[in-house]
């Protein structure tokens, strides 16, 4: 064994000397931004369809498993989650519950790689198996991709009376999907495919009252490299048998071009009570308050055009719900951390509402919803201490949880049904799901799913700490460790940190930070500004010329991890995916001698090049316009890529990317290793690897995810020094 060990060590030396003298191709492109001169060293690797490209993706990500496969248990998290998945039985989520009380849900049964839809009429009724993903044929003609099989089903939507439920599904991690619709009663499928949409991430599936049709929204352009994929999308209204390439659009900038609807908004229609008098249309982008506009049901159902403005950005309202004549919604005018509001279809007066629930000091609202007994909401303490209240009769009632939770989500029935359940979790709890009877003021556990004992982490204990940044602000900082854990210095930490687009880092029961504690480990998750962890001004603080608050949150965080003697910078590694990728990249190219390293998956690391950038357009809004002057300075300050520079000693590097990503190209994380390993000089590794079945990061089998996972922590325990994944000399030999 010793031999072994000594053998790996000689051969991972050759190996890295090897990749070193295996340089990316470099043809140089010179800028000039306003005045600035920028080189770009690697511009000729974002085109894809270069050989020279392609052939050194594919041989740095054969480089990276065979690194990766030399590191002892680099299995560890796979086999265990794989372990606790049988422990479980099976898996549910995506939960819908009709009025009439039928619940349809995706569930995944230990050893399948996918789930499936699944039916039953009442919590307590039988379950039935709906449809199997392995069954679905592709109605597209490609070439590519084969039209069976490693299909995943990433949304269920039930008509309103539960009889019909459309299914979506994706492949290869391309988010694009296409839309079956089934017969619940029959279990037949209707023979019409929808294609060229995505609901599970833009405008959902909205059934019409007489559940004979919905609406969706379309993308004329498909191909992910095309400069048109993802813009002028469209909303249209498909009724059940017709041909679906028969395209009924009913709000779009063609449809309606006195809107002055933007190529890169997408359409999408909001419904919501069958009683409701109209439609409310939504131009979805990177931001929370959206332009919006009404139109009588009868009038678009007759095919007329006759949308009109409901409210725009400046109103700063949001989550809105109909209610006859009534319109609810979160409000963030004038109010960082909310208030939920009401006005109605015929004064539509958003900056001046009717104020339910006035704005909390140190609460921001985050969800809410209507029942026939009055609004329940939900608010959050710097996104990790989650209340619950309900609004009735003028009055602002706390319930009291079964327990202190960390998060809660609300799900009911509708606004003429006293039914509400309320899901609790944490960082170290299990989700558990409640129904709340107001009556009795009572909770009633009815878990879809067996509730599992996992005593291997009871000595695990969670943390919420404030630190105080570089500038003073105080930062929230969730710790999870060990109750025995030394402050000696010498802990693992994995910090994940993400900060962007007002999306909180809220608590969940994370098996694999759980796992990663058990070893030895901290996990920290500093909730930096960009984020929505303390209101809409949080996140503000985080957006262009602002987006160094996020990563000098996150290097703050770890400072503090150092005074504390929590561990020390030989011990830290950092962690993010997407837009978190800003905040790793600018942590460690600023401050590389903090963290020994770090781990980028489908990371935004090159925001200075938006013309070829799969983000696109829609995220200028969060991290600026590169044709603005002064906003064009903070997008080169946020670059991770144009901030590496020869000669520095970078941390360790681990860049995760998939090749059908449709947000951001995989060529982002493709220049930055390529840079990185020519710049830097601590002969750490630099590795790149690429998934050629793989997106963003979502919509992949669970196995494969898991996997995923398991590199990603064997190499962060490699690179922090554990001794159960050093593939090292044995200094005894």
């Amino acid at each position: 064994m010793q031999y072994k060990i000594f053998l790996t060590s000689i051969l991972l030396t050759a190996s890295f000397k090897a990749q070193l003298s295996n340089l990316a191709p470099s043809v140089p492109a010179t800028d000039h931004y306003f005045g600035t001169k920028i080189i770009d060293e690697y511009r000729n690797l974002e085109n894809l369809q270069d050989p020279k490209v392609i052939n050194w993706m594919k041989s740095q990500s054969d480089f990276t498993a065979s690194i990766l496969s030399s590191i002892p248990n680099r299995n560890y998290y796979l086999n265990k989650r794989l372990e606790f998945d049988k422990r479980e039985g099976y898996s549910l989520y995506d939960l819908k519950v009709t009025e009439n009380d039928k619940y349809f849900y995706l569930k995944r049964n230990v050893g399948e790689k996918t789930a499936k839809v699944y039916y039953r009429n009442g919590f307590n009724g039988k379950e039935n198996l709906l449809y199997d993903p392995a069954n679905f044929v592709s109605s597209k003609k490609t070439t590519d991709t084969p039209k069976t099989g490693n299909f995943i089903i990433n949304l269920v939507s039930p008509s309103g009376d539960g009889s019909k439920v459309a299914i979506s599904l994706t492949q290869g991690g391309k988010e694009l999907s296409e839309v079956i619709v089934m017969d619940v009663d029959k279990k037949s499928i209707y023979p019409q495919t929808i294609i060229n949409t995505n609901p599970a991430s833009i405008g959902g599936i909205k059934w019409l009252d007489d559940n004979s049709g919905f609406f969706y929204t379309y993308y004329p352009v498909v191909d992910l490299q095309a400069k048109e994929f993802r813009k002028n999308t469209r909303a249209m209204l498909y009724r059940i048998g017709e041909d679906p390439k028969k395209l009924n659009d009913v709000f779009s900038s063609t449809h309606n071009p006195d809107l002055k609807i933007s190529n890169t908004d997408y359409p999408a229609i909001l419904a919501f009570n069958p009683e409701d008098q109209h439609y409310i249309g939504i131009l979805v982008d990177a931001e929370n308050f959206r332009k919006t506009f009404f139109i009588e049901k009868k009038e678009l159902l007759e095919g007329k055009n006759n949308w009109k403005p409901l409210y725009d950005k400046e109103s700063k309202a949001f989550s809105i719900r109909l209610s006859g004549n009534d319109i609810y919604f979160l409000s963030g005018y004038n109010s960082s951390n909310y208030k939920l509001c009401k006005t109605n279809m015929t004064t539509r007066d958003f900056k001046n509402p009717e104020i339910l629930v006035p704005e909390k000091k140190d609460e921001v609202i985050k969800q809410y919803t209507i029942t026939k007994d009055g609004i329940y909401y939900v608010t959050a303490k710097n996104g990790v201490e989650a209340k619950l209240y309900l609004y009735q009769n003028g009055k602002d009632i706390p319930i009291k949880l079964p327990y202190v939770s960390g998060s809660i989500d609300l799900q009911s029935k509708g606004k003429n049904f006293s039914d509400i359940w309320i899901s609790c979790s944490g960082w170290a709890n299990e989700e558990e799901r409640f129904r709340y009877t107001l009556s009795t003021n009572t909770f009633t556990q009815e878990n879809l799913v067996p509730n599992i004992d996992f005593p291997e982490f009871k000595d695990i204990t969670v943390e919420e700490v404030s630190i105080q940044s570089y500038d003073g602000t105080e930062v929230p900082l969730s710790l999870i460790y060990n109750k025995n854990t030394k402050k000696n210095g010498k802990n693992p930490v994995l910090m994940d940190c993400y900060g962007a687009f007002g999306e909180s880092s809220i608590p969940f029961f994370a098996k694999s930070y759980l796992l990663w504690v058990n070893q030895g480990g901290i996990v920290a998750i500093p909730h930096v500004r960009g984020g929505g962890e303390k209101g809409a001004q949080w996140h503000t603080d985080g957006q262009k010329d602002k987006k160094p608050n996020t990563w000098k949150d996150l290097i703050a965080s770890a400072e503090y991890l150092i005074d504390q003697k929590f561990t020390s910078p030989e011990k830290i590694a950092i962690w993010g995916a997407s837009a978190g990728g800003i905040a790793i990249g600018r942590a460690m190219t600023e401050r590389p001698e903090l963290f020994k390293a770090a781990i980028i998956e489908s990371g935004v690391l090159n925001t200075i090049r938006f013309e070829n950038n799969g983000i696109q357009a829609t995220s200028i809004k969060e991290y600026g316009n590169p044709s603005d002057p002064a906003e064009f300075k903070g997008l080169l300050e946020m670059d991770s890529y144009e901030h590496i520079k020869k000669g520095k000693k970078y941390p360790a590097v681990l860049l995760c990317a998939g090749i059908n990503d449709p947000r951001v190209s995989p060529w982002q994380s493709t220049k930055f290793a390529s840079k990185l390993l020519a710049s830097s000089t601590s002969k750490r590794p630099v590795l790149l690897n690429i998934d050629y079945e793989g997106g963003h990061g979502a919509n992949i089998p669970v196995a494969q995810r898991y996997s995923n996972l398991s590199d990603i922590f064997a190499f962060a325990f490699w690179q922090l020094g554990h001794p159960d994944y050093q593939p090292q000399k044995d200094n005894k030999k």
